[in-house]
């Protein structure tokens, strides 16, 4: 990524991770993503905010070269994960006289992940301030928008907020701000829920921090940034309703079919949903995007899982699919489990015990033996109507 002005004094030296696929092992990033970090030059002192992934620790510091400082005072966390401090160690060893500014928590972790010696972190409260001369950055403390050492940088002069992971979206772009909204929305939405979703109430009140202070660009650590009202007022919104307790009327099907019993079942379901003006989405967890079923489950009334039955309990891909839902926490006020298996098994027993999390109501689940029967369809018509008579209950005018 080349030098770029945001504005004046204020530069963009992270980089673009074109290829990444993978986030955390876990998250897919088919577009991947941006590693954003900042450079702000004031009349007497210059900071730096944030740093990369250690695998562009070169690319970083070629940057930082191109941008011609001699000098950086400062060194801004405002997230420890790796992601954003990793360059740290190398960046030290450029600028030995630079002090890394952190909150509490942050520096407990720099120190256990990075080995970064403590006389090298001063700490900082929330709403402290730092004067760069002609530039005051305030440091605004976000626990658990995301992480416990969360915190934001915003300068005053500029009213500009850098956001940390808050607002991000994970996908390479040569964007500096946003320019295609439709593209960006769909990612901005991938990346809460899977990263913010899970912690959707600290993070509204967050959102309520950031109107107040009414900033004019919004730079989040990965993705291009928000510049003017109608950009900033769109995200903050989107977050305001990502984040509250409304729901779609909207039924999410994951699932996975091994001989085509729970496949048949899924259908029926499908159709049955579909009769009754219920938007519905299955997703086969042998092909499917987490990512996108993860978008999904943000705003979902109601979510059935599917699976067969291996061994005893069920498959590998509903229950990872039913652990990764429940540490996601989403909204979902219904959830059911539907079946089949061969000669038994305890796998609707082992689903209902992966939500602990989880404060759904759970319907009644229909499990059955080998291929779905007359008996069988009619236990699924059961469970479509209960579906519908909660749904019409809960979005009636």
């Amino acid at each position: 990524m080349v030098v770029r002005e945001v504005c004046n004094g204020v530069y963009s030296i992270g980089v673009f991770d074109w290829d990444r696929q993978v986030f955390d092992e876990l998250l897919p990033l088919p577009d991947g993503t941006t590693y954003n970090s900042f450079l702000i030059e004031g009349s007497e002192k210059t900071v730096l905010i944030d740093t990369v992934d250690p695998e562009f620790e070169e690319e970083f510091i070629t940057n930082i070269a191109r941008s011609g400082v001699s000098k950086v005072d400062y060194i801004i966390i405002n997230h420890a994960e790796q992601d954003h401090s990793g360059s740290l160690p190398v960046f030290l060893e450029l600028f030995p006289n630079a002090k890394i500014i952190t909150s509490e928590k942050g520096k407990e972790l720099i120190k256990s992940m990075l080995q970064v010696p403590d006389f090298r972190i001063s700490t900082i409260n929330d709403r402290d301030t730092l004067s760069l001369g002609d530039k005051t950055l305030e440091f605004i403390q976000i626990p658990w928008s995301h992480w416990p050492d969360s915190m934001m940088t915003y300068i005053r002069e500029d009213k500009m907020l850098i956001s940390m992971d808050l607002f991000g979206s994970h996908y390479a772009t040569s964007e500096l701000f946003i320019e295609d909204v439709h593209t960006h929305y769909v990612n901005a939405r991938r990346y809460f829920a899977e990263i913010m979703m899970p912690f959707r109430y600290p993070t509204a009140q967050n959102v309520k921090t950031v109107r107040e202070l009414a900033p004019e660009i919004i730079a989040p650590s990965h993705g291009p940034m928000y510049k003017g009202k109608e950009a900033v007022d769109a995200i903050l919104d989107a977050y305001d309703d990502w984040c509250s307790d409304r729901v779609s009327n909207k039924v999410i099907i994951p699932y996975i079919s091994m001989h085509g019993s729970t496949k048949k079942m899924v259908s029926y379901v499908t159709d049955a949903l579909l009769a009754h003006g219920i938007t519905v989405k299955p997703y086969n967890l042998g092909k499917a995007d987490t990512g996108r079923l993860a978008a999904d489950l943000i705003d979902a009334a109601t979510i059935i899982i599917a699976t067969p039955t291996v061994l005893f309990g069920p498959h590998p891909k509903a229950a990872n699919l039913t652990f990764i839902a429940n540490i996601l926490k989403p909204k979902a006020k219904f959830i059911s489990i539907i079946g089949s298996f061969g000669w038994g098994g305890t796998a609707v027993d082992t689903l209902k015990g992966m939500f602990p999390n989880n404060t759904a109501e759970i319907l009644e689940p229909v499990y059955i033996k080998g291929l779905p029967d007359e008996e069988a369809y009619g236990m699924l018509d059961r469970l479509v109507d209960e579906i519908v008579k909660k749904h019409k209950e809960l979005f009636k005018e």
